[in-house]
């Protein structure tokens, strides 16, 4: 069940907001393979991802 998304219908909304974050993050991120990353890009990247969805969550429930 890796890498397998519960909503079809949300892939392309979070394919475009690992585009943008890696973007913020300065991470030259290009649509199929990204191998050449190296992990400290790669972690850069999901880690900005993570903290954007919890800043979002905390505020929705305020």
């Amino acid at each position: 069940m890796a890498n397998k998304t519960l909503v079809p219908e949300a892939r392309e909304a979070m394919d475009r907001f690992k585009m943008e974050t890696a973007n913020e993050v300065g991470v030259n991120l290009k649509q199929g393979y990204n191998g050449d990353l190296t992990s400290r890009q790669a972690g850069s990247v999901g880690g900005q991802m993570v903290k954007k969805m919890i800043e979002a969550y905390q505020n929705s429930v305020k």
